[in-house]
């Protein structure tokens, strides 16, 4: 391993996973990329939030958006790596997580991906997708995946 993502998210598995990560990325003195997507809908719904309040004179833009996914992945980073001797880059994206966590594996090299998944059943993913599945499937190489 020479360079891994860790997909943060605000769930204790996701935290668990990330301090893991950053255990095996020390110990193998690899590079370290903590990773927070804010999916589109979630974007449109904190911009429509905080547009809806008079009081509030602000535009909440993408860029603002992408500051707070990256914040929010070196807030869990900080907290959850504090004793662990590794380095990491925190990052935000914007959009469907599946296609972020694939296209910035691709733009960094990156040779592990570390990501929380849900159970799910077999209808529940034909039905509804699977990003975890969509990852192990289309990544080219190891993942590591915590389900909760």
């Amino acid at each position: 391993m020479d360079r891994a993502i860790a997909v943060v998210e605000a769930s204790d598995s996701a935290k668990a996973l990330v301090e893991e990560a950053g255990e095996l990325a020390a110990g193998v003195d690899a590079e370290l990329l903590l990773v927070h997507v804010t999916t589109d809908s979630e974007y449109a719904e904190r911009r429509e939030s905080m547009m809806s309040v008079p009081s509030l004179d602000v535009n909440y833009t993408v860029d603002d958006a992408l500051d707070g996914a990256e914040k929010f992945a070196n807030d869990v980073g900080r907290d959850v790596l504090e004793d662990v001797d590794v380095a990491y880059e925190p990052v935000g994206r914007l959009g469907e997580k599946g296609d972020e966590v694939l296209a910035l594996a691709e733009e960094r090299d990156a040779d592990h991906i570390f990501l929380a998944g849900r159970k799910r059943s077999p209808a529940g993913k034909a039905i509804f997708g699977d990003v975890t599945q969509r990852i192990i499937l289309e990544f080219d190489g190891a993942v590591t995946v915590v389900t909760t």
